[in-house]
């Protein structure tokens, strides 16, 4: 049912898998590879066809000088903040909740309502982009970093749910027993019991969410245009004139706007490890 693990199987296996693994590292990092290595070429180089050559002259410095003090890059760094972290903080705390109450609770619905939570992840989230577009000039909301914020925390808060509440469930009951029995009331069984319990997963969902908010570029386009209000992922396009583009300050761009949940992973890496592995060893 499980594969073989690798230090049980041939001597000949072992030092193929081993052979061929820094291979398939590098050929998976080899599109950052090239990003990287153009974001320190001149513009020229791309116009000559040397794209995995050394550079004519390495242009590191001046390429990101432009990107950060030439352009609008620390706007569009600055408006993914400001989308980024609420959509998490909201995505997270609502997710707390509604898995708290669909994995403590017993009630009809109960199954049900998990469902409906879990069948907005399977819906193609390109087939909403013309009514989600229309709902936000309803209301108000096109082009706002607050239309983007809402959307997104209620597009992700269904794989939230299903994170968190497979997670409580998975909490000693006898823990919430306890508490109720001593008279505690249920919000702070839940804030003072379980969400203590909880700080793995949260930390671990948090890096997920953070991650794929940040690195959004298809809402991003539909629901945001202009300085005010698009992301990084959109902003970056910027660089895009009418006729040409500087594809040097784009790759520079993008490996700016990779930087943030990078350091957000080596930051939590501990974190987000115990979140995942956590209950998988009884």
């Amino acid at each position: 049912m499980f594969p073989t693990p690798i230090e049980k199987t041939s001597r000949s296996w072992q030092m193929t898998y081993q052979a061929l693994l820094p291979a398939a590292l590098v050929l998976w990092l080899l599109p950052l590879l090239a990003v990287a290595l153009f974001s320190i070429k001149p513009d020229g180089d791309f116009a000559n066809a040397n794209y995995w050559g050394m550079p004519s002259s390495f242009e590191g410095g001046n390429n990101y000088g432009k990107v950060f003090f030439e352009s609008d890059m620390p706007r569009y760094l600055l408006n993914s903040v400001f989308i980024t972290v609420p959509t998490v903080i909201g995505a997270v705390a609502l997710s707390c909740m509604t898995g708290f109450a669909l994995g403590i609770y017993r009630f009809r619905a109960n199954l049900w309502i998990f469902f409906a939570f879990v069948a907005g992840n399977f819906v193609p989230f390109q087939i909403l982009m013309v009514p989600v577009r229309d709902l936000t000039l309803d209301l108000g909301l096109y082009n706002t970093k607050t239309g983007l914020v809402l959307f997104h925390v209620a597009f992700q808060t269904g794989f939230c749910t299903l994170f968190m509440r497979n997670f409580i469930r998975a909490l000693p009951f006898e823990l919430i027993e306890a508490a109720r029995v001593e008279g505690i009331a249920e919000w702070r069984i839940f804030w003072f019991v379980v969400l203590p319990l909880m700080k793995p997963a949260i930390a671990a969902l948090s890096v997920l969410i953070f991650t794929f908010i940040w690195n959004d570029y298809f809402w991003a386009v539909v629901l945001t245009q202009g300085v005010e209000s698009q992301p990084v992922t959109a902003g970056i396009t910027s660089f895009n004139a009418q006729y040409r583009a500087a594809y040097h300050l784009m790759s520079a761009g993008s490996i700016v706007a990779a930087l943030p949940p990078v350091a957000m992973f080596f930051l939590m890496q501990k974190h987000f490890i115990a979140g995942l592995t956590l209950g998988a060893v009884k």
